[in-house]
Order: structure tokens, then sequence, then C-alpha cells
């Protein structure tokens, strides 16, 4: 055994160093770790090629410790034990149970002390000393010197040591390298480090070279046999199922994330007659096939919280596995994995509870009291197990808890799943281990949910849409097409318009100033400066809605522009997206947005529907803890701007305009929020400094005048003759129209009109790439007649085909 006088003196150090060392030299090594420590067993693996093993009394029973270091070490040429903080120090009030002092007592393995040396000479022989005369039945064979200084101190040492009748095996000097990063939880796992094998390859060279390899087996070789026979899994649980029968699959987490498990917890199922497949919760996008059963273990969520919510895919799958009753054990990882959120990140949602870091560490080693049965436990039983974590869980109201402990209750347990920070090693209680394998195959396996299907080929896009949240309606033009697709008002810009763009370049060597634009909009909406944000084009305003916060659960309105769906996801968020639909006119039925959800964004009136949503329906979303976004990017063509919020003053309502589809000026990225002071305020400083031009602050100022207010009245009653002209003949031909307020009509031409149309020069915008609609509909620009009637007769010619297809 590899132990010290306290923490922190190099145990982890030398002991897998000598692991390492001692394979190189040819030996058969096994890894052991005194305590629940999952970290430094993951060091012993690699340096052995082994699985590292834990040795803990508190966890196992003190009979066990003995068969379990057995089965371990079986085949071994030697077994090396790493100890946990000071020889003698254990579970507290216990008199040093669970020692590494207890540990070598039961197992009856000599000790080797680990000395950092630094910054003392005889007094290292004075402690040594004491260390081996506290507890005579601990054989402290030999010491090892580390981070030695001077030749002469490291002498004056030795000799005082070799006075005390404690031969010294080695001495390591100071090496920089042989630090092991850390952070606030210890030791960072080995698979976490960019090359671990090549810092366990440094260790064993450098402790072959400084400590006596000899004099260490002779030590180890010293060690009397142990009248104990070797743990067996298959002794403690029944395996369950027909011989020749195909195992059903344990999903076990795994990779960067998920480090924290024993290595009897597989083995114990593997007896029990389970198969266990390790996925990985960053990188695997489904749960493996025929998953009958799912164990999450420890590790360090929090570290990879973002990148575990961007893998939406399997966060669903996870969740839809769970909730229909696949066995599922989650253990502190485990249980912030499955939970609402995590610091803000959404998790997979299966847990009625929030999780975040905190700066209290809580570390207790207890015995715990099943709260009820439930999928591994019955009401009453005890178990003991061990807690390190540094995040809190938020209470789940009316949850069955998992255990009482300490007159608390914590977790969450049901007949299908048990997840709680209590880390139990099953070794020591077989009997959750066999409950679970029970469950496991009387399960159905889980069938992951087919991914959308295919969309079909679009000419204007290469053949492919490769990201349909991205696809946008200038990908749909092209040289010969009429364009019935980008929703810029077919008319040209006014000349008043004309002059400010023209004016803006002679300021162009400035930096720009956005506090005109800011002052003219608040005066056109009737606001105070204070409540607006001029961006760049509504796409900035809704990157900076999607940075605002650590949103736990974003509601995206559809079908809707999905610009702020993609924010939302480039910003580490998980959509939950609510459908209007077809049969009710693509109206939202406000019953249908999640109570909890804190952000709702909501297009009025939408695209690509054109339905204008009452106002009334939209006060309706308003709650305490709630921002609702309104997107009236197409306001401007409704007449008298019916059923807009942008001059109303309401809590928790944020509206966002833009200018350059109604001005017809795209390639002027000019928009603007419209809020409370407050929510202004924390947009503005997520803004880059000088996002917004000074064009587009030209623009703005010059959109505000009163000759824009009778000019843009103008254009809103053309826009309206134009869509009625549409809408008329569209319907008169057997299409179907949805009823719309914007500049654009969405209808239902049937499957494959898309294609035909463009094969006729008319580009119309696919709208399959809406998230609820499918390749039946299309949506139509609103252009002025004489375009229309082309269009018209595009649709006459195809017309019969398109119709046929239309279900």
């Amino acid at each position: 055994m590899v132990a010290a006088p306290s923490s922190g003196q190099g145990k982890t150090t030398v002991a897998t160093g000598l692991m390492a060392a001692l394979r190189s030299a040819g030996h058969e090594v096994s890894g052991h770790k005194v305590g629940p420590d999952y970290i430094d067993p993951g060091y012993h693996a690699l340096a052995t090629g082994r699985p590292g093993r834990n040795l803990d009394p508190h966890l196992v029973g003190e009979e066990r410790v003995a068969p379990l270091l057995l089965h371990g070490a079986e085949g071994a040429d030697v077994a090396v034990i790493e100890g946990v903080m000071g020889l003698h120090d254990g579970r507290l009030g216990t008199d040093g149970f669970a020692s590494s002092a207890h540990v070598a007592t039961v197992t009856r393995t000599p000790v080797v002390l680990v000395m950092d040396v630094a910054g003392q000479s005889r007094s290292v022989a004075a402690v040594a000393l004491g260390m081996a005369a506290y507890a005579p039945e601990v054989h402290v064979a030999g010491v090892v010197l580390n981070r030695v200084g001077s030749a002469r101190n490291t002498a004056e040492i030795e000799r005082s040591l070799e006075r005390a009748g404690l031969p010294v095996v080695g001495a390591l000097p100071r090496d920089d390298r042989l630090a092991t990063p850390s952070r606030h939880l210890g030791l960072v796992p080995v698979a976490e480090r960019d090359d671990p094998a090549r810092l366990i390859a440094h260790l064993g060279e450098r402790v072959a070279r400084h400590l006596d390899l000899d004099a260490l087996l002779s030590i180890a070789r010293a060690a009397p046999d142990l009248d104990a026979a070797p743990w067996r899994p298959g002794r403690e649980v029944v395996a369950v199922g027909a011989f020749g029968q195909r195992r059903p699959v344990v999903a076990m987490a795994g990779g960067r994330a998920f480090t924290f498990r024993y290595a009897e917890t597989e083995e114990l199922l593997t007896a029990a007659g389970c198969a266990v497949v390790t996925f990985d919760p960053l990188t695997d996008t489904a749960l493996p096939p025929d998953t009958r059963g799912i164990y999450l273990g420890g590790g360090f969520p929090e570290v990879y919280a973002a990148d575990l919510a961007a893998n939406r895919a399997l966060l669903h799958d996870v969740r839809a596995a769970v909730s229909r009753g696949i066995p599922t054990v989650a253990e502190c990882a485990g249980l912030l994995y499955l939970s609402a959120s995590l610091d803000g990140a959404e998790m997979a949602g299966v847990l009625p509870t929030e999780a975040a870091m905190t700066d209290r560490l809580t570390l207790r080693y207890p015995v715990a009291t099943a709260a009820a049965d439930s999928l591994v436990t019955r009401a009453g039983e005890r178990v003991t197990g061990h807690e390190f974590h540094r995040t809190l869980t938020s209470p789940m109201a009316g949850a069955t808890p998992a255990w009482h402990i300490d007159g608390e209750a914590t977790g969450f347990a049901s007949p299908t799943c048990h997840a709680a920070y209590l880390h139990v090693h099953w070794a020591g209680h077989p009997g959750l281990a066999q409950r679970f394998a029970d469950a496991v195959h009387a399960a159905t396996p889980h069938v992951t949910a087919a991914p959308p299907a295919a969309r079909p080929p679009d000419p204007g896009d290469g053949g492919q849409v490769r990201d349909p949240l991205r696809h946008h309606g200038d990908r749909e033009t092209g040289p010969g097409l009429i364009d019935f697709a980008v929703n810029v008002y077919d008319g040209g810009r006014p000349e008043w318009l004309e002059r400010a763009l023209r004016r803006s370049l002679e300021r162009v060597a400035d930096y720009p100033d956005p506090a005109p634009a800011r002052a003219a909009l608040a005066e056109r909406h009737g606001r105070r400066r204070g409540e607006v944000l001029p961006t760049a084009g509504a796409a900035e305003a809704f990157t900076l809605v999607a940075r605002l916060r650590a949103w736990r659960r974003p509601v995206v309105v559809h079908p809707q522009f999905t610009e702020p769906h993609v924010a939302l996801e480039q910003a580490g968020h998980h959509v939950t997206s609510v459908l209007c639909r077809p049969e009710h006119g693509f109206g939202l039925d406000p019953a249908d947005v999640p109570e909890d959800a804190d952000l709702v964004v909501i297009g009025n009136p939408t695209n690509p529907t054109g339905v204008l949503h009452p106002a009334e329906l939209v006060h309706g979303l308003r709650r305490a803890w709630r921002l609702v976004v309104v997107d009236e990017a197409f306001m401007d063509a409704v007449p008298d701007e019916k059923e807009s919020l942008v001059r109303e003053r309401l809590a928790g309502v944020a509206v966002i305009r833009s200018l350059t589809k109604h001005w017809s000026i795209p390639g002027v990225r000019a928009g603007h929020v419209v809020a409370e002071p407050e929510v202004i305020r924390a947009l503005a400083a997520l803004q880059p400094p000088w996002s917004v031009s000074t064009t587009a602050v030209d623009a703005m100022v010059a959109t505000c005048s009163a000759a824009a207010a009778a000019e843009g009245r103008d254009r809103a009653r053309a826009l309206a003759r134009w869509r009625g002209h549409l809408e008329e003949g569209l319907g008169r031909r057997g299409f179907d129209v949805v009823a719309s307020a914007a500049p654009f009509v969405l209808a239902r031409l049937g499957e494959g009109a898309h294609p035909m149309l463009r094969a006729h020069g008319i580009a119309v915008r696919r709208a399959d790439t809406f998230p609820g609609l499918g390749g039946d509909w299309v949506r139509v620009a609103a252009r002025p007649a004489d375009r229309t009637r082309r269009l018209f007769a595009a649709l006459d010619a195809v017309g019969p085909a398109a119709r046929t297809a239309t279900p």
C-alpha cells in the first residue's frame, strides 16, 4: 500500500508511477484505491491495463474488502493499493473505520509511506516514526521521499529514517511535469486529459529511475497469504433469462462527462444476464439498439452542460425512454442529466427539478434509508454510500424521494426510475443490482424514434436543403426566374429614402452613432428612448434575446420565421416548438404553450402563414417569470398596425421590428427592439459596439419621418390589393389559401408544385423548411397584378398536376 501522513503528499503520483514502472518491467499489476474515489482508479487502469478497483469498508462492508482485493488482483503478479487521506484518517467518529490503516490491516498489506519533504529534514523521521508506531497492527515497511531538494538535505533525511528503523526505498526530485490538474471535485479524470498516456509513461519512467523496484517487490512478497476467497459476481446475483437467450442491453453512460462508476457494477449486471453497452451522452445521438435499461453514473456534467444540452437528439431519446418506463438508475451526474436544467442549460427534463452549481461542497459518507419501494429499493432498506458534489437541485414537489439521509428526504424514486446524489457500491448491496437486472429483463426494448423523413430535392438549392432552419427565400431566386419567393416590397424605394442612404456615405469615415435612430424610433412609437434599442436587423435582436438569460424552457411558436429558433440553439438552448395547426387556421391555442416556459417567441403577423394574432391573445401569454417576444417584422404591412403591441408598455413583453422588407432595403440591416428599460439595458450590454451601421441609422431616422408615415400607409394599402388579387386567383383555381395579413400568402399547391413552377420560370418559397409544414405548401409573395397574372398562367399550365397532388 502506498499511503501518506496526509493528503497532498504525492500518493497518486507515486502509486500510479509505481504501477506503470512495474508493468514496464514485465509484471502484471493490479491497481486499487482505498475509499470511494473514482478518479484515481482511472489513472490506475491506464497504468496497469486492468480495471482500477476500490476497497472501501464503509461502502462494501469490512468482510468484502479482502475478497474484492483478491478478485481484482486475480492473475496479477503484484497488487498496488493507493491509500486515502492520511494513513489513519477514516470515517469521523468511528476510530479510523475505512481508513488506509483499516484496509491495510484487513488485507494484511505492508505500507510504504510517501512523504513530501520540501522544507524539512530530520523532522521527516519523527513524523514517519509516529505514523509507524501509532497502530502496531499496521506494518510500515518503508518510506518514499517526494520532492527532495539538495543531495545534502536528502542524505540528512535518509540517515534520520535509518536511525528510526525505516528504510528509504526511493527519493523523487521535484518535477513540475508530474503535477496533475485539479478542479472543484479533485483531479481531472483521465478520460478528460488530452494525452494521459504520455503523463503515465513519464510517471513510470521517473519512478523506475528514482525508486528501488526490487526493494518494493520484496516488501510486497513479504505480505502474508489471505484466508479469504475471491469475490465472484455470479455468487451475488442470479442470472435471469434462458440459456442462449439474447441478453437485454443496459445502456451505461460513459465518455468525458460520465467517468464515475465501479467496475463491479458492470460485472454484476453481466452476471445477472445483461449486456452492458457504453454510450457517450456528448456524442451519441441515440441510445444503443434494443436498450432495456439505462445506468447513468457519476461524472462532471456541470463542466459539459452546454455540450450535453446541444446533443438534442440524445436528450429526446433518453427522455422518451425514461418516460415510457425503461428501467433507469441515475447517480449524481445522472440525476443532473435527467433534470430539467443544469446551470440554465436544458437537460433531459425527466425529473421536475433544476440543478445549479454552488460554492458549497457536499461531502458525506452516510447510511441511507430507502424512502419507499422503488425500482431498486424496498421501503426501510438501509444502504451505505457517499456524496461528493457542488451542485444543488430544486425541490421536487410531489415526488417520492429515493432516500432519507440524516433526516433529509433526497432524490427521486418510482417503480421504473431511481435518481439521487448518493453513490452506492453495488458489490456491497448486490440486491440493488439484482432488482435492476430483473426489471431490465422484464422491460420491452426501447425503439428510438425515426428521424424526420428526408425533404425532397430542391433544384433551387443544389438539390437539397442542408439545414432547413437556415433556409431563406433568397436561396429560391435565380437568373430567369420571376421572384415570388422574397418578401421585399416590389416597388422600389422613395426618393427621400434614397437621398438619406446616399448622405450616409458622407459619414462612413466616422464610427456610427445610434442615438439619432433611438430618438426617432422612440418618437414614432410613443415610447421613451430607454425603451428602444436599434439593432443590425431583427437577426441581431434575436441573437441578443437568446443570450439574454439562461433560459430554462424557451418556446418558439411555429410555423414561424426560423431565425429565433436558430439563435437560441446557437446560444446552447434546447428549443420547445409549439405548432399552430392548419385545421385551426394556424391560429395559436394558448393552452399549447407550456406553463413553465420562461421565453415565448411568436410572430405577428407570422411568417410564413400571414396569420395576425389578436393582441389579447398575446397579452394572455404573459407570466411573471416569462418574457414574451413578439416578432412584428411585417406589421408595417398591416393597415393602421392593428394588433401591434409596440406602443403598449407591458411588463414582460419585447417587440422586435425590421425595416428591411417594407422599405426594400434588405442589404441594410436595420431593426430595433422595444421593451421595458431593464430589458433594453440588458440587451444593450450584450450588443457589440458599433453593430448598427451609419447607413442603417440614417435609414431608421428617415423611415420615422412624416413622409415615411404617409408612404408606409400607401405601401400597406398596395400590398393589401396585391394580396387580395393573389388570394382570389389561387382560391378560384381550387387551392387552399391561409387568410393573411402579411405581404405574402401561404398556399397549398400540392407536392411537386414548387419545382414545376420553377420549370415555368416562377420562384416561390418552399414551406417544408418551416417546422409544422410539408412539401405541399408554398409561400407566395404579394406582387403587382401584372406579375401575379404570370404566376397564374404558370399555375394554369401545371395546375392539373399540382391539384392532383394536393391531399
